[in-house]
């Protein structure tokens, strides 16, 4: 996995993807999202992955889209930028494996986008976050999805109508983050959380979080038709008999992914 814009390097069962162009503030330029793009491909054929951390290399973690392919440019090149940003925001939540954002500095525009399309986010104190598109004539239509998703309707808009920067407490009590804690734990804490949940039979966590993201938008009934069908195949699965039974037995369960 050698690549020029990104990292990848994996501890344990816990993989984690660097946005490496500290020069560029992380932009996510169509170049390094080709290469998330193919790295995400590679990683869903990779059972010894359970979790996936994201960071950025250098001063902050992602400046979002890189604006010099946002001007002079033809139709063509400005509809690819976007395909393949939305291509990886949504192959993220399509992933087998859980997506933490490890978030320092500032996620701006399509970087808080990012935060916001990964399942979970831990910040640290200084950490800003903000979608400032409308400042520059552009709105940051692209990144509200993920957003609103994440924050709701009147949160999502008034970061987006007004481009005002939120800190890392404003993003927590929003719901864009999960846990906040000082710069100097933030590695610390993000891979104690990924720890955390590679505990877990790594079927249970792909099943869980396929079946999460098909019914949450859809309505109570439906989501439950979802819920239900999807509970009793796993019943079905090695590892709900192998956890049920080492709960029952009072032991440590045994997980082979099946």
């Amino acid at each position: 996995m050698n690549y020029k814009l990104i990292k990848f390097d994996q501890m344990d069962a816990v993989g984690t993807i660097t946005l490496n162009n500290p020069q560029r503030r992380n932009a996510l330029s169509c170049d390094m999202l080709k290469e998330l793009n193919d790295l995400l491909d590679k990683l869903q054929a990779k059972k010894d992955v359970k979790v996936v951390i994201v960071r950025g290399a250098g001063k902050i973690f992602s400046s979002g889209h890189d604006l010099s392919e946002m001007i002079d440019r033809g139709l063509t090149d400005y509809m690819e930028v976007f395909h393949i940003c939305s291509a990886f925001m949504q192959k993220i939540q399509r992933m087998p494996q859980p997506f933490i954002a490890q978030v320092h500095g500032v996620a701006t525009a399509a970087g808080c986008q990012l935060v916001a399309a990964c399942d979970l986010a831990v910040a640290e104190e200084g950490a800003l976050f903000g979608t400032p598109g409308v400042r520059l004539g552009v709105f940051c239509t692209t990144p509200a999805i993920p957003l609103v998703r994440a924050v709701g309707r009147k949160r999502a808009l008034e970061m987006l109508f007004t481009g005002r920067m939120i800190s890392a407490k404003e993003a927590e009590r929003f719901g864009l983050v999960n846990k906040v804690v000082p710069l100097d734990k933030l590695e610390e804490e993000t891979k104690k959380l990924a720890e955390k949940i590679a505990e877990a039979s790594p079927l249970t966590l792909q099943i869980g979080k396929g079946a999460f993201y098909a019914q949450v938008n859809l309505s109570d009934a439906n989501a439950y038709d979802i819920g239900n069908e999807v509970m009793v195949g796993n019943l079905f699965a090695d590892d709900a008999r192998e956890g049920i039974r080492a709960f029952l037995e009072k032991r440590k369960p045994v997980w082979t992914g099946k």
